[in-house]
């Protein structure tokens, strides 16, 4: 049995305003540009990676790996960049699970957690919740939601949660590593996290 094709999107679309404007996933930590820990994390749980990049692609392309930006105009948020790399399979029978580029601690058994739930409950979409908050930047969406999320944001709407709840989704429990979705928003958590 085949399985459908899962692409690893690391999303690193954003304005990083609470790191003064800095492109965080070029940030430096532990001397590698922070998306290269996300990457690293990613790589060996999905058949390919993908980059969501809205500046500085030109850096990002170096790690060899497509890079796509929002499809949509003015720094809309993650649901943008998962539209964009559902966009990117097209037709195909696939899933894309999103990661965003400040969160370097990736649990390394992401994407079997989320497929798993996926298969188990016949969803069309799972999410993240651990320490019993959701965590709906991470997650898994089949390509068969690509209409409904191109509704959603045509219809100006943003709020990640919101959109899953459309959908027929799993919410996974990984209470058991919640540190792993730590995300470093500001050069103090840089600091706490590791050298720059």
């Amino acid at each position: 049995m085949t399985h459908p094709r899962i692409s690893g999107l690391v999303l690193a679309g954003g304005l990083g305003s609470r790191m003064g404007g800095a492109d965080k996933g070029l940030v430096m930590l532990d001397g590698r540009p922070m998306v290269d820990h996300v990457l690293a994390r990613l790589h060996p749980q999905v058949d390919e990676l993908l980059i969501n990049a809205n500046r500085n692609t030109d850096i990002y392309a170096r790690f060899g790996i497509p890079v796509l930006p929002d499809r949509h105009t003015g720094f809309v948020g993650p649901l943008a960049g998962l539209d964009a790399g559902l966009n990117h399979l097209g037709e195909t029978d696939g899933w894309v699970v999103t990661c965003p580029c400040d969160s370097p601690f990736v649990p390394r058994d992401l994407v079997a957690r989320l497929v798993a739930a996926t298969e188990a409950a016949g969803a069309d979409v799972a999410i993240v919740r651990a320490d019993g908050q959701l965590q709906p930047v991470f997650l898994l969406a089949h390509t068969r939601t690509t209409g409904a999320l191109q509704a959603y944001l045509a219809a100006g709407e943003r709020k990640i949660d919101r959109w899953v709840f459309t959908q027929k989704h799993a919410i996974v429990d990984f209470d058991d590593c919640p540190e792993a979705f730590a995300n470093i928003n500001t050069a103090d958590e840089l600091a706490r996290h590791g050298q720059g």
